[in-house]
């Protein structure tokens, strides 16, 4: 059972990476959401993909959950509330639920006490 629970760990951290190179894929696009800065959609693209591969190897992990966390707060608040307000929750709501997620990982899975102990 253990081994199908563990599952998880990678459920969890692949979509990061994936949405990772979304971010060097689309950044012209994407743009307009990270106020206009296509250097800002790359540098969120790099920290998603390294939060990704930390969580996956189990090096710093604790400190890269808690860091996604942050990120997944800051942008549920300053990009996505908006859109909440005028009825569009999804993606805010997404964002939250992530952002929970990401705290239980460093609470609960995380070995790498390294940074934060």
């Amino acid at each position: 059972m253990n081994a199908v629970l563990n599952i998880g760990k990678y459920l969890y951290a692949i979509p990061f990476a994936v949405f990772g190179i979304f971010h060097f894929m689309n950044a012209e696009a994407m743009k307009g959401i990270a106020f206009g800065s296509p250097i800002l959609v790359y540098l969120t693209g790099a920290a998603l993909i390294a939060g990704a591969v930390s969580l996956l190897i189990g090096k710093m992990d604790k400190l890269a959950a808690v860091l996604l966390a942050v990120f997944l707060l800051l942008t549920a608040f300053l990009v996505h509330l908006n859109a909440a307000m005028q009825g569009d929750a999804a993606n805010f709501l997404k964002d939250l639920m992530l952002a929970g997620a990401a705290l239980m990982y460093a609470g609960h899975l995380a070995k790498d006490n390294a940074v934060i102990g």
